[in-house]
């Protein structure tokens, strides 16, 4: 568990996966990430085996106030010769601009480098997302360059991405 400023990281549990759906189908997330059908079609097996950490990506819960307020996962590679971690993140619109991104983020990151003994860690928001870019710059990360037609949005079409890095050394 990983807390700081009235924000609080913690592994996931199966009855987690609805509050996350609901989360994850608001327009201001699925904007980013994509519109489910329903709430009901992310409360699959790929949810909760992120949650449990059996996917690859380990899926922990935000919560503020004890109220679930997004998810932050994490994926590493272990190839010592390319070694790093990856995050991404969601919140209900009702937390955002609020700092809970950034505080969450922050959390993430100092786990990932100084327990998880990573030296660098990377994100990716889509290149128009302005408001994770800046959450992401609080941290520490940093522009690297424009990924062409990274990612399918909503509406069909490839959009570009922004790949950050942070090196542990940036850390804020």
């Amino acid at each position: 568990m990983l807390a700081g400023d009235g924000v609080t990281v913690r592994p996931g549990r199966p009855t987690d996966v609805a509050a996350l759906g609901a989360i994850l189908t608001e327009e201001s997330v699925a904007r980013w990430w994509g519109q489910p059908a329903s709430a009901d079609e992310v409360t699959t097996d790929e949810v909760t085996a992120d949650l449990l950490g059996t996917s690859g990506t380990v899926l922990l819960v935000i919560e503020v106030d004890g109220q679930v307020a997004g998810g932050i996962q994490y994926c590493e590679e272990n190839d010592p010769q390319y070694r790093h971690a990856g995050i991404d993140i969601y919140l209900s619109s009702r937390f955002q601009d609020r700092g809970v991104g950034t505080t969450a983020v922050r959390l993430v990151a100092r786990f990932l480098c100084e327990q998880r003994g990573h030296h660098r860690l990377t994100i990716d928001p889509a290149a128009t997302n302005t408001r994770a870019i800046r959450c992401y710059e609080k941290v520490g990360f940093r522009p690297v360059g424009i990924m062409r037609r990274y990612e399918r949005g909503p509406d069909g079409r490839f959009h570009d991405g922004l790949l950050m890095d942070l090196l542990r050394d940036d850390l804020e």
